[in-house]
């Protein structure tokens, strides 16, 4: 008779890498969904810009639980330097898939399971976000709330928070990059980050980094595509950065797109 060999496809290995600065009490809730997840990731990798020691005590009581490895990368506080921060911190990742979020994230239980289900070669994926508003910090930190749904109290974008994954069959990669590109939900492969040597390190301050570093990824032929009913998360209302250097970001960024670069020479090489 005949042997037939039933062969599995290899799931995909991926490490999650949130940048954080001194706000434990949104960390805190960020590590408790990652605790929900439906599929955990294989690593989390915090990118620490400088904050204070009850981050790292945050962190340290985490790790005595957290069923995956939880690493800290540490950068002295010397100003914003989130790119130079996440280079260290995706350079010392160990899995081919990352997925990004910022550090005033809540994400929904199956978020890591979105990203990997319609992870593919030759492109990234980007989502949206449902905002948590001012008027119920107090109560979301007093009571440790990570779950949210349609019906949550303090939300708005509420059409956001419906998950329908078999919607994403309608969903078409593009070319060019999205303006609703948000880094706080995004995911990539490691291969094609180090391809253009990652965030630019000559961005300074708040805005900019994750566009201008996907503007890239668009210039050596990569595609998005825009999570849609899928890979939801809920962002923490916070006072917006200064934005005093955000013209240097800007114009560095058009000469990104104006003159097609696919390479910054200080980026993740660096750390590699």
């Amino acid at each position: 008779m005949p042997r037939y060999i039933l062969t599995m496809k290899k799931p995909l290995s991926c490490s999650l890498v949130t940048p954080t600065y001194n706000w434990p009490e949104a960390l805190e809730l960020l590590l408790l969904s990652i605790l929900n997840q439906s599929v955990l990731p294989n690593e989390v990798i915090i990118a620490d810009d400088g904050s204070r020691e009850e981050t790292r005590n945050l962190i340290q009581l985490f790790q005595q639980k957290f069923p995956i490895p939880l690493i800290h990368i540490w950068q002295e506080d010397v100003n914003n330097r989130k790119p130079a921060i996440m280079n260290q911190a995706i350079a010392a990742s160990t899995q081919d898939y990352i997925i990004e979020i910022d550090g005033d994230i809540i994400m929904n239980k199956y978020f890591i399971e979105d990203h990997l289900r319609f992870a593919k070669k030759g492109q990234y994926l980007f989502g949206s976000r449902v905002n948590i508003q001012e008027n119920i910090l107090g109560a979301l930190f007093s009571k440790k709330q990570f779950q949210f749904n349609f019906f949550s109290k303090g939300i708005k974008k509420r059409g956001r928070t419906l998950r329908i994954p078999f919607l994403m069959s309608f969903v078409q990669a593009v070319n060019k990059r999205s303006p609703k590109l948000r880094g706080c939900n995004m995911s990539f492969w490691r291969t094609d980050f180090i391809k253009i040597n990652g965030f630019n390190e000559e961005l300074v301050g708040w805005g900019i980094d994750d566009s201008e570093m996907i503007q890239r990824m668009h210039n050596i032929g990569i595609k998005g595509l825009r999570l849609k009913f899928s890979g939801i998360v809920y962002h923490i209302f916070h006072k917006e950065q200064s934005k005093s250097l955000f013209d240097i970001n800007i114009e560095i960024e058009r000469q990104t797109n104006e003159n097609k670069l696919v390479y910054i020479p200080k980026g993740i090489s660096q750390y590699l």
